[in-house]
């Protein structure tokens, strides 16, 4: 009996993925869209890397660059050594790309939610989750000990309701949702969401870690794409999806925004960013502006897997968008699915409960703007013949994905 006994069920869990070799080491990866696994090449189809920028030529040039003149590390906090010029520079692009007064940038996305709904939010106030929300935004809402609220999932009435209870009550509310959910690549209903922030006073907190860079005519997300962004009190987002980094941030107008760099623990009490990862993110941040045909590219790629995996019968999300996720039916579907995938060479994400909305086991998919229309062909090949091989998918269906 350890301390972490208490863990025994989910270490069951672990231990049977375990057991079927779920646990994935790349020998090394090639592009942003192939890897080497177990000496064979596969194509890397669960990255995340939207616009494929983790190898671009110009952002590894910055980031050496910025490596050899300032060093690897920090090794200080942004309040006291380690606010660089280049922290200054990116924090300034960031809120020119949004059209907002402030930014903020942090160690990572996660820590982004952690600091800003822990510093928004405090006792005696009300902060209403999408249900679906991110583990980051949970945990966020905990560290700031305000009353938290979940609403159905994508439910603008729900919602609504529950803000109507709070009539009377003291205390700021504020409505924190994704533009696009990181398990099913559904986007929220923010134009509705937003009339109701307007109708009841609250504040507006869009989470765009998997929208910027893949919605918007300029790719701001998901505010942008529904044409609500002077709603949106507060955006967040990451750098390690569009950006191909790491780190996050968050953008506001709030005339007393730069409070946060006092209130924020996150911020605080971690050390920043590299100078080479901020050179790196700074010059990604200019290709996601000066080039939407990244954007195009990916969406074309997004639609292709989508609609032929939904036309061989699969059960996909309910809208195509560059997370493409296929529903199991069960666990030990999901894991042989996966492992069979990725014998043929394609690897993904396995999704799998607590992880999941509903308790699905999903087979989760992120498609590249680098992504070729032969990979993406290959891929939906590789998906009907496990398919056959598990008797998931009939040679009708098959052939009715366009697949021979």
């Amino acid at each position: 009996m350890t301390i972490l006994a208490k863990h025994a069920a989910q270490r069951l869990v672990y231990d049977a993925l375990h057991s079927h070799g779920v646990d994935v080491r790349f020998d090394s990866v090639l592009s942003p869209t192939e890897g080497m696994l177990n000496g064979r090449r596969t194509i890397l189809l669960g990255t995340n890397n939207y616009l494929g920028l983790t190898f671009d030529a110009a952002c590894i040039d910055k980031a050496v660059e910025a490596t050899r003149s300032q060093g690897t590390g920090t090794t200080g906090s942004r309040v006291a050594n380690g606010t660089y010029d280049g922290h200054v520079k990116l924090e300034d692009a960031l809120a020119d790309f949004y059209g907002r007064e402030h930014a903020m940038v942090f160690s990572t996305g996660y820590q982004a939610n952690l600091g800003i709904l822990s510093a928004l939010v405090g006792r005696g106030d009300h902060l209403l989750l999408d249900a679906d929300s991110h583990a980051s935004i949970y945990d966020g809402s905990r560290l700031g000990h305000g009353e938290v609220i979940r609403f159905r999932h994508n439910s603008p009435d729900d919602l609504y309701k529950r803000l109507r209870r709070l009539s009377g009550a003291p205390g700021d509310r504020l409505i924190v949702v994704e533009g696009i959910y990181s398990m099913l690549g559904d986007t929220a209903p923010l134009k509705e969401i937003a009339a109701v922030k307007r109708e009841t006073g609250a504040y507006l907190l869009v989470d765009e870690a998997h929208s910027m860079g893949v919605l918007g005519e300029k790719g701001r997300g998901l505010a942008e794409a529904a044409g609500v962004e002077d709603d949106v009190d507060f955006i967040v987002g990451t750098f390690s999806k569009s950006l191909g980094s790491v780190g996050g941030f968050c953008v506001s107008n709030d005339p007393d925004f730069d409070v946060m760099r006092i209130v924020c623990r996150p911020y605080m009490f971690t050390a920043s960013l590299p100078p080479g990862v901020v050179a790196s993110t700074l010059e990604a941040l200019r290709r996601l502006r000066r080039e939407p045909a990244l954007r195009a590219s990916l969406i074309r790629n997004a639609h292709r897997l989508y609609h032929g995996l939904e036309a061989m019968g699969f059960q996909t999300g309910p809208e195509p968008n560059p997370i493409v996720a296929v529903a199991m039916p069960n666990q030990e579907m999901a894991v042989a699915f996966w492992k069979l995938l990725l014998e043929s060479g394609l690897y993904l994400n396995l999704a799998i409960p607590p992880a999941t909305p509903s308790d699905v086991c999903l087979l989760r998919t992120s498609v590249s703007a680098a992504h070729t229309t032969a990979q993406i062909d290959t891929a939906l090949a590789i998906f009907a013949d496990v398919g056959e091989r598990l008797g998931f998918l009939s040679a009708d269906k098959r052939r009715a994905g366009g697949v021979a």
